[in-house]
């Protein structure tokens, strides 16, 4: 017989292990990519002392002369507070004992509830991951009038059921925009459709975000090639902490993509093993490969993904990386610090 105890006990035992192993791996490429680690994490704060730069203690000189003076490494320390990510779902108790007598039926019940959770949750972690940790979807753009039809600056973070909150570009939260659900896209007019009995006019800069995540989202690669501040520390001053950016670089080329793995290497040593760009930027590079009659290669990566190889490089494409965007990243200098993997609790 089905019952709160025997449902709870499913989840735990059947089910938890099935959708971590889901979300640490088969998110996406990068993140299957990147070291999931419980160092360096301290109470509700993640702490890292990181070294930059070069040892001095070394120089040249005679047999008989004076050794170099010794000059320690250089280190600063990167903090940041832990984020806390949610997936929830629903039983009723009305549709727990309308299924006691019927196992199949809860199970399929529990199935349906799982995978779609397990789908929104993989959108939503795999988006965090090119976010800046803002938690913003989308920026609006202006309303001739007050509408639950809501114009964005892109759609590529929005999807059908997703519940949202709309706040001004002043920062405050819309009430009559508070935790609406979105029920239809426009992927031709960049629109959104909400559940919202609209008494507000959206204006020009107002945000779209997940219900409840407004600077609460992990810190993803938006936030580290920008030029705000980084895990409580100032780029100013700090060269080591600004990576190298390339804009308006025109068409695509392996000269042009060499060319910035190259300053990587000879300014950091570091040694790119990952590439990730968005799905024009991909179209354009095979299309430069077709005019220049170059074989394109395929790789198997960890998670059971296939990528495009650039010289060995694994190049892979994602719906939430900004339209022209490509990124060049060595995966050893990225960590996923966290407190505890995925857990089940009951509300």
């Amino acid at each position: 017989m089905v019952t709160l105890e025997t449902a709870e006990k499913a989840l735990k035992s059947v089910y938890l292990n099935v959708v971590a192993d889901q979300l640490n791996v088969g998110v996406n490429p990068l993140l299957a990519k990147i070291e999931q680690t419980t160092g360096d994490v301290w109470g509700k704060e993640i702490i890292k002392l990181v070294p930059y730069g070069l040892n001095g203690g070394i120089g040249a000189g005679t047999e008989t002369g004076e050794l170099p003076s010794p000059a320690a490494n250089n280190y600063d320390r990167f903090k940041l507070e832990l984020k806390n990510l949610y997936g929830t779902i629903e039983l009723s108790d009305k549709a727990i004992r309308a299924s006691q007598s019927n196992t199949g039926a809860f199970v399929n019940l529990l199935n349906a509830e799982m995978e779609g959770l397990l789908k929104a949750s993989k959108f939503n972690l795999g988006r965090m991951l090119y976010g800046d940790g803002s938690g913003v979807l989308a920026t609006c753009k202006e309303q001739s009038s007050a509408s639950n039809v809501i114009a964005l600056d892109s759609v590529r973070n929005v999807m059908e059921g997703m519940v949202v909150d709309v706040y001004s570009k002043t920062g405050s939260l819309y009430p009559d925009f508070k935790g609406v659900r979105i029920t239809s896209v426009d992927r031709v007019n960049n629109t959104v459709t909400v559940s919202a009995t609209a008494t507000t006019k959206i204006e020009e800069g107002d945000t779209v975000t997940v219900q409840g995540s407004k600077e609460n989202e992990l810190t993803g690669l938006g936030a580290i090639f920008s030029d705000k501040d980084l895990y409580g520390l100032s780029r100013a001053g700090r060269s080591w902490l600004s990576p190298k950016r390339y804009d308006n670089v025109g068409a695509i080329s392996t000269a042009k993509i060499q060319s910035a793995i190259d300053y990587i290497d000879e300014v950091a040593g570091s040694q790119i093993d990952f590439i990730v760009c968005s799905y024009d930027v991909r179209r354009a590079y095979l299309d430069y490969l077709a005019l220049t009659r170059t074989n394109v290669d395929f790789m198997n990566l960890d998670g059971g993904f296939k990528a495009l190889s650039y010289n060995g490089i694994p190049l892979v494409a994602d719906r939430f990386v900004e339209s022209g965007t490509m990124y060049l990243l060595n995966s050893k200098d990225f960590k996923l610090h966290q407190l505890c993997d995925w857990r089940l609790f009951e509300r």
